[in-house]
């Protein structure tokens, strides 16, 4: 992280500095988005704008940039940082009021940061040579409002972690009636008898870019059968493929889930084809 961007201005990332009083950092008081960047071509820029903008209206935040605004500061970004794979990191806060108190405050400014980070290269859809994951699996005890891309993250990094010091890659998530939510950073997909499924969305979850794109894809092509409905954590266990979905993972197969082998234990056949589609029509949209 070289070169970032903090409320209009671009510096090196050891001369960006914040008040201590924003409430980006003593709340969580924010909004945030992700978008990957491969040689100079973003994905999915417009779907991450709007729903940095949905989020922002939910905490009533307003912030006069618009998506040529977010557009030239992503692009500033990959010129001044390089690299061919890239993720642009956007970020808004509340902004720094001069006590701390919960009430949302009155005439202050937002504060803005967006830095570029290297991502790896774009997954291919080579089951011997594809990133397959290993998953926990945990009760989602997470807050209600998960649909909001809020920079209070605590809940999530917590079920992250249990998964990491498990020896896995991620951790998928299950509600009280055990019914399957989310991964701590990603969305989820089972593939049964050659149905691809993936839970509604709701409060519980993410409306993840990556997931928008698959099911607009997966939609425009006839021979695959696609569904949108309460998956049971059972389901889960017992599915042929699982995958879970996100900006840099892109449709990642799952091959452990609680130690317990998905399918052979190798990337699936849906999986191979999902992933190649993905590859050729991801920047259509």
């Amino acid at each position: 992280m070289g070169t970032v961007y903090l409320n209009g201005d671009y510096l090196s990332a050891d001369e960006a500095k914040i008040s201590p009083m924003d409430r980006g950092f003593l709340f969580g008081d924010g909004i945030y988005e992700v978008i990957p960047s491969y040689n100079g071509k973003m994905l999915g820029f417009g779907a991450h704008i709007e729903r940095m903008n949905n989020g922002l209206n939910e905490l009533e935040i307003k912030l006069d940039y618009n998506a040529d605004t977010w557009r030239k500061i992503c692009n500033d970004l990959c010129e001044k940082n390089q690299g061919d794979n890239l993720g642009i990191y956007l970020h808004v806060s509340r902004g720094a009021d001069t006590k701390r108190a919960h009430g949302y405050p009155t005439n202050i400014t937002p504060t803005v940061f967006a830095f570029a980070f290297e991502i790896p290269a774009e997954p291919v859809s080579d089951i011997d040579n594809a990133t397959a994951y290993t998953v926990s699996l945990e009760q989602d005890r997470r807050w209600q409002r998960c649909h909001i891309k809020s920079t209070a993250l605590l809940g999530n990094v917590i079920h992250y972690q249990h998964g990491a010091v498990a020896g896995n890659k991620e951790t998928i998530l299950f509600n009280r009636l055990e019914e399957i939510t989310e991964a701590s950073s990603s969305n989820v997909f089972i593939v049964k008898e050659g149905v691809i499924s993936t839970p509604p969305l709701d409060n519980q979850i993410l409306p993840g870019i990556t997931r928008w794109l698959i099911l607009n894809i997966l939609h425009s092509y006839s021979d695959f059968k696609v569904q949108e409905r309460i998956i049971s954590k059972d389901e889960l266990l017992d599915a042929d493929e699982v995958w879970i979905t996100s900006a840099t993972k892109e449709v990642g197969p799952v091959v452990k889930v609680n130690g317990k082998l998905v399918g052979d234990g190798k990337p699936g056949a849906v999986w191979q084809q999902v992933q190649s589609l993905f590859t050729k029509h991801k920047f259509d949209y």
